[in-house]
């Protein structure tokens, strides 16, 4: 693993912040263009994009910590700690989602059409920063004996499952199914509730592999990111069928 890209001194760059700065910047050129393609702004401002990046980094790191509140409590040096790894996936979509609609309604930017656009930019950003977190050494695996095992500087030697690689297939995946869907797309908002609904259900798979320490609702049995991902899967199952007839029928 490289988990340090670079490091002169007391210079550091993690490779973990360098793909999430990659990430950001490669799908923000997607979604400018495809907002200027499909839906004639020309001037989507940067702010858009600083005010995601932070709501996303301040929310990503709030889960991280709440997933085991009482260890940072005691430790509150690590929290300092804040461009090596450690982010929830989850706390970042959750944080950005009011904070984006609010900045499209003020600025009376189209939200569906916008959220349909931000769904794929965020399998690029998505799938770049899992990169980062296999890099990173993070976000590891349990111990296996497949072909697919691999060692992390954590795991002493024992091979376990690459659960971010797994993840990345599993991003490229959606994001090719978004892309098709996007042909032939019958409501505003359909590819934005497709997309939570296929995360949801590949994130609660992958879940299965994980092994790194995790936050649990049961513990051993059903973690925050599954019980979030069963959430998200009935509000959007409710969301389509009533987006879908309210615009069919106009």
């Amino acid at each position: 693993m490289h988990p340090e890209l670079l490091h002169i001194g007391n210079f550091t760059i993690y490779t973990y912040a360098f793909c999430i700065v990659v990430g950001t910047l490669v799908a923000s050129i997607y979604t400018k263009w495809s907002a200027k393609k499909e839906l004639g702004i020309f001037n989507l401002s940067n702010n858009f994009f600083y005010l995601i990046f932070i709501a996303g980094f301040v929310g990503g790191k709030l889960f991280f910590y709440l997933e085991r509140p009482l260890y940072f409590f005691r430790n509150p040096k690590l929290m300092l700690d804040n461009f090596s790894g450690g982010f929830v996936f989850y706390g970042s979509f959750i944080t950005i989602i009011p904070i984006l609609i609010w900045y499209l309604k003020k600025h009376k930017i189209p939200v569906l059409p916008m959220l349909d656009i931000l769904a794929i930019t965020t399998t690029i950003v998505h799938t770049i920063g899992r990169m980062g977190c296999f890099f990173g050494g993070c976000c590891y695996g349990k111990p296996t004996n497949s072909f697919t095992g691999m060692n992390f500087p954590k795991t002493n030697g024992i091979p376990v499952h690459p659960s971010q690689l797994y993840e990345i297939v599993g991003l490229l995946s959606i994001m090719s199914i978004l892309f098709l869907i996007k042909k032939n797309k019958q409501f505003q908002g359909q590819i934005f509730l497709i997309y939570i609904a296929f995360y949801a259900i590949v994130r609660g798979f992958l879940e299965l592999f994980r092994g790194d320490k995790r936050g649990f609702i049961i513990d051993g049995i059903l973690s925050h990111s599954q019980f979030i991902a069963l959430l998200l899967i009935l509000s959007t199952l409710l969301f389509y069928n009533k987006l879908k007839n309210k615009q069919l029928k106009l």
